[in-house]
């Protein structure tokens, strides 16, 4: 068990075939104490109960809008209080649009930048001060190859800036931290199959997309929870401000 007796936050945690979900399930196998902060309470709660049971005790869901400071802070608040020390935060919890640049409004642009990068840095102000107390942490921040192509699939120019801006915002938290015991680094997964892509791929879009992808098979969620993991155990214990790819190859760079 790569994370027995430690505790973890998980963002955007509750859908079923998403991500956080895969990314909480696999701690729990592996011994930590998981905390699924995600806008609907109820399904935070729900999936949190379906975890592994651990020896620390319970498994908690949350309820967090990340595009809120004031909810980040109520909800560490709440992981803090049932958990003493927090030593793993995955900023997970992200939104897409597939629209294209001139089709962008004030309200699209706000919402997608809100979620999938100020969210980054609301959640890591709630929870960074309980890491200093605690010695330290790992924090790891989903991005996208989307930020490093220059677009994806299922997400618009205001999806890949908002990644992009989660890699700088990590590298620089990573050398800001790193003295005190915190590490920072980004995953950039390619498509993976979950409810954001949902059953918007065509047969024919499936087939031209695994064109461009040298392994020949679309991600699955535990491919990045995997990558979670690595990053958040001490199997990575010398990384910091590190880029992981998970795209199967579509991207080689």
């Amino acid at each position: 068990m790569l994370l027995k007796g430690r505790t973890a936050v998980i963002s955007g945690a509750a859908s079923r075939r998403g991500i956080g979900r895969a990314t909480a399930e696999l701690f729990a196998e592996h011994g930590a104490r998981v905390a699924i902060f995600d806008l609907d309470a109820a399904a935070a709660r729900d999936a949190a109960a379906t975890l592994a049971p651990v020896e620390q005790g319970d498994h908690i869901g949350i309820r967090c809008d990340v595009a809120d400071r004031q909810s980040c802070v109520a909800a560490a608040e709440e992981a803090a209080h049932a958990f003493g020390a927090i030593n793993i935060l995955i900023n997970n919890a992200g939104i897409t649009q597939p629209v294209k640049t001139l089709d962008i409004s004030s309200a699209d642009w706000e919402r997608i930048v809100g979620v999938n990068m100020t969210g980054v840095l609301y959640l890591s102000q709630a929870i960074i001060p309980n890491m200093r107390q605690h010695g330290g942490g790992s924090i790891a921040c989903m991005s996208s190859v989307s930020a490093q192509r220059g677009g994806g699939i299922f997400g618009g120019p205001h999806y890949s800036a908002a990644k992009a801006g989660v890699l700088g915002l990590a590298k620089a938290m990573a050398r800001e931290f790193g003295p005190e015991g915190i590490r920072v680094n980004s995953v950039t997964p390619g498509l993976i199959q979950t409810d954001i892509t949902g059953d918007k791929l065509t047969p024919e879009m499936r087939t031209d997309i695994l064109k461009g992808i040298p392994l020949s098979r679309l991600g699955e969620a535990r491919d990045v929870a995997n990558i979670y993991l690595f990053l958040a155990s001490d199997l990575s214990a010398y990384v910091t401000g590190a880029v992981m790819d998970v795209n199967g190859g579509m991207l080689i760079h």
